[in-house]
């Protein structure tokens, strides 16, 4: 069964490193998002020169004598040059896959999807001149060391992507307001959380409109972005905001890298092409965080 998986998956790696336009069936997210991967990187001038990937089988389901379904984790390193420079990048993805008399006959990726959750209640009062010290490094280095793990100092979820974001956000210094009202403020205490701590959407609204405390302001462009920023991501393009991402480098054309968790990824080009996803309709958000460095 894993030997299967792995050959799968290294199939699928082959394709990046060989930089093989893949000929796919309408219906095949995976290869499609393969395919805009291989064009992004094109278009960045930017190739997977190595990689590996290392399957986990976390349950198998006996469903009759037959059939099984197995849940897995697959992680997959891909070592990218462009230019003169290179990184690493890294992602985990979750995956169920079903055998019928020991041969793979179907192998799907889980989408994991946020709840809407609800509006945070607006701050009315004039922005704050007086931004708040962030450490940008130090909410850096947490994106670093947690990106693939959680922080049990902090509730965790199925789905955290935003719950991750703030983690990294208060690493670097900012500080929580609004407890206990779930729908005011951005917080996590006692076993409770506000809206905007955990669901993208309401970070999204969260962070539009923050006078006091943390702080962002939406600029045009990723290139304007610094490590340390975020960004969220309406994936179909309907004004309700899905995911959002941490910024941890520039990339040599100034472009965001980011880590980000649900789908575990580090040092991940920001557009999320390679998403399964991903839509023509997609929107972003750029949050550059109001800190002392930024121009008033």
């Amino acid at each position: 069964m894993k030997r299967l998986l792995s050959e799968l998956h290294e199939e699928r790696l082959q394709l990046l490193i060989n930089k093989k336009v893949v000929k796919h069936e309408r219906d095949d997210h995976v290869l499609q998002a393969i395919e805009r991967k291989l064009m992004s990187s094109e278009n960045r001038k930017t190739e997977v020169v190595k990689g590996s990937v290392q399957v986990k089988i976390t349950n198998v389901e006996k469903l009759s004598h037959d059939l099984q379904d197995a849940l897995y984790l697959c992680h997959y390193k891909w070592l990218n040059k462009q230019q003169d420079s290179f990184y690493l990048e890294e992602r985990v993805e979750q995956h169920k896959a079903r055998f019928y008399r020991n041969e793979l006959v179907e192998d799907v990726l889980i989408e994991q999807k946020e709840s809407e959750g609800h509006p945070v209640l607006q701050n009315s009062e004039p922005r704050n001149k007086d931004s708040f010290s962030y450490d940008r490094f130090a909410a850096v280095q947490y994106a670093e060391r947690w990106w693939n793990s959680h922080n049990s100092a902090y509730q965790n979820f199925e789905v955290n992507c935003t719950n991750f974001i703030s983690q990294c956000l208060h690493a670097g210094g900012a500080s929580m307001r609004g407890y206990p009202n779930r729908s005011s403020g951005w917080w996590m205490q006692q076993k409770n959380w506000s809206y905007s701590w955990s669901v993208a959407n309401a970070m999204k609204s969260f962070l539009t409109n923050s006078t006091v405390g943390l702080q962002a302001e939406i600029v045009n462009s990723p290139e304007q972005l610094m490590p340390g920023d975020v960004i969220c991501y309406d994936f179909q393009g309907d004004g309700r905001y899905d995911h959002t991402t941490f910024v941890v480098a520039k990339d040599q054309e100034n472009m965001p890298l980011v880590n980000a968790q649900t789908y575990n990824s580090r040092m991940r080009y920001w557009a999320y092409e390679d998403s399964t996803a991903y839509t023509p309709n997609i929107k972003y958000t750029f949050f550059h965080i109001v800190d002392e460095t930024s121009s008033k």
